[in-house]
């Protein structure tokens, strides 16, 4: 299970937390195409190593969080607000 550190309750558990989804992905605007639509909803990577992530915690404090995990390892190495930015490390 992951422990991960809420920047406003501190350490809970995974089971409090809802995964949203790649945190990287840039949602196309109103006047893009139905391809580029497309892609956004249903084209995604699968990375191996560090990957930047939306969580929310859902049994708490309802924040959305962004969330610097490592997809092979499940290491969580940075936890910011929804403002925040996180960095990838290079690999």
């Amino acid at each position: 299970m992951l422990r991960i550190p809420c920047p406003h309750c501190g350490a809970r558990d995974e089971a409090e937390f809802s995964y949203r989804g790649d945190a990287t992905v840039t949602r196309p605007g109103a006047d893009g195409d139905i391809a580029a639509f497309h892609d956004y909803l249903y084209t995604r990577t699968n990375p191996r190593g560090w990957q930047v992530e939306w969580w929310q915690h859902a049994a708490g404090c309802r924040a959305f969080l962004k969330v610097l995990r490592h997809t092979v390892t499940h290491e969580i190495r940075a936890v910011v607000t929804a403002t925040g930015t996180l960095e990838v490390p290079p690999a």
